[in-house]
């Protein structure tokens, strides 16, 4: 059996994955990746936020993925009804990057995977983790690669990037209670050959059908757009079992793109993912982090999934530096804690998504500028920024506000 030995092994060429190997590269510690699909292949999570900007540009992938031609993204729409509710990034509360991209994640992941092995770090594809054992931090991990040849990986550190894989989680039975439970999704692309031009053809648009339900509307440069619908798990009995006919008689439900995706032909059978929300008990441990989908995974309204893969990656990645050189390192503190802090905000936002508070806000006929501008902020990935009230004070600003709506006591 092949054995081989390395620094830091990063399980998964996802974003997280590569961000961590970007930066780890940089900073000359040595890595190797391995990554169970083949590129390129199929992911969800096609909405960026703006704060992965800097993730992109720290672990020097920014220029390759400019080079691409990426769908921009300048902000987001959300539309109910007869109410709309636009937020722009360049008009968010703070300092921070403007914009972003939506991508179709193949393309995306593939892009983010050549310029890592550009700069010389080996990914070794279609190679499947089948058991990881640790002694004290060093870990002996035995790899499966193209579902015949074993080899060994012996590593200092293991950063688990491995997403919906979740590698570690399994093997070590981290899998906790998600914070936000009880949503399921379901998603498909089409080829949009007589898209509108302008806003209606670019922008990135949730349409809201209740208050628990909800459309995605994301375009991409290559003239694909992908479409899919998220509610609680018991709003999908009411379809076919059969996915593709299910999501027509669900595109049905729509009144601001009633119509609009009728004529064309799915390029894939509608994927259903029940029960989407993930958590676990610990997020590091003795010679590992877990960072990405690996780790936690909210709900998709907020598009956050690639904004923490790509902060938790280059997070562990800074630590595990330190950490390899011999240096103390306070994983609670600088690690756990901080992620932790990020996704409390999140996870807020989500709550009160779904309680109908949030939408208050979002909709509201003549919203004050201030307010929009601290929620922009923070759909835009500035979670830690404590200096926007609606971060410091995210447990309870929301449900206080909509409050005051519903007695006519503050106009927002």
């Amino acid at each position: 059996m092949k054995q081989l030995n390395t620094q830091i092994l990063i399980i998964g060429a996802g974003p997280s994955g590569m961000v961590a190997a970007g930066y780890l590269q940089k900073q000359g510690v040595e890595c190797l990746v391995v990554e169970k699909s083949s590129f390129p292949r199929f992911s969800i999570g096609e909405s960026l936020l703006p704060k992965s900007m800097e993730n992109f540009k720290e672990a020097g992938l920014l220029e390759a993925i400019k080079a691409e031609g990426f769908q921009k993204k300048f902000g987001a729409r959300f539309i109910k009804e007869d109410k709309l509710g636009e937020f722009d990034f360049s008009e968010k509360f703070g300092k921070g990057w403007d914009w972003t991209w939506q991508v179709p994640r193949a393309d995306f992941d593939l892009v983010l995977a050549n310029e890592i092995q550009r700069k010389g770090v080996k990914i070794y594809f279609n190679a499947e983790v089948k058991n990881v054992n640790f002694e004290e931090k060093q870990s002996l991990t035995e790899v499966v690669i193209n579902s015949e040849e074993k080899i060994e990986i012996q590593a200092e550190f293991i950063i688990d990037a491995s997403g919906n894989g979740r590698v570690l989680a399994e093997q070590l039975n981290l899998n906790a209670s998600p914070k936000i439970s009880g949503n399921s999704s379901i998603f498909t692309h089409i080829k949009e050959t007589n898209r509108p031009k302008g806003k209606e053809g670019e922008l990135i648009t949730f349409e809201v059908l209740d208050t628990k339900t909800w459309f995605w509307y994301i375009p991409f440069s290559n003239g694909n757009s992908s479409l899919g619908f998220v509610s609680e798990n018991e709003w999908f009995e009411g379809f076919s079992e059969n996915n593709s006919v299910a999501f027509k008689e669900m595109l049905k439900n729509l009144k601001y793109y009633n119509n609009r995706f009728n004529s064309y032909p799915f390029l894939f059978e509608p994927v259903k993912l029940p029960n989407i929300s993930r958590n676990v008990t610990k997020i590091y441990g003795k010679g590992f982090a877990l960072t990405g989908n690996s780790a936690e995974f909210l709900d998709p309204i907020f598009s956050s999934g690639v904004a923490f893969a790509t902060e938790s990656g280059l997070r562990a990645a800074k630590l595990t530096k330190l950490e390899v050189e011999g240096k103390k390192v306070d994983w609670e503190k600088d690690y756990a804690e901080y992620m932790q802090a990020g996704i409390s905000v999140f996870s807020s936002y989500v709550k009160e998504w779904y309680t109908g508070n949030l939408q208050k806000l979002f909709f509201h006929e003549n919203p004050r500028t201030d307010i929009r501008e601290q929620i922009c902020a923070v759909l835009a990935g500035y979670v830690w920024d404590k200096n926007n009230p609606f971060v410091k004070n995210h447990q309870r600003i929301i449900g206080n506000i909509a409050r005051m709506i519903d007695r006519e006591e503050i106009n927002i």
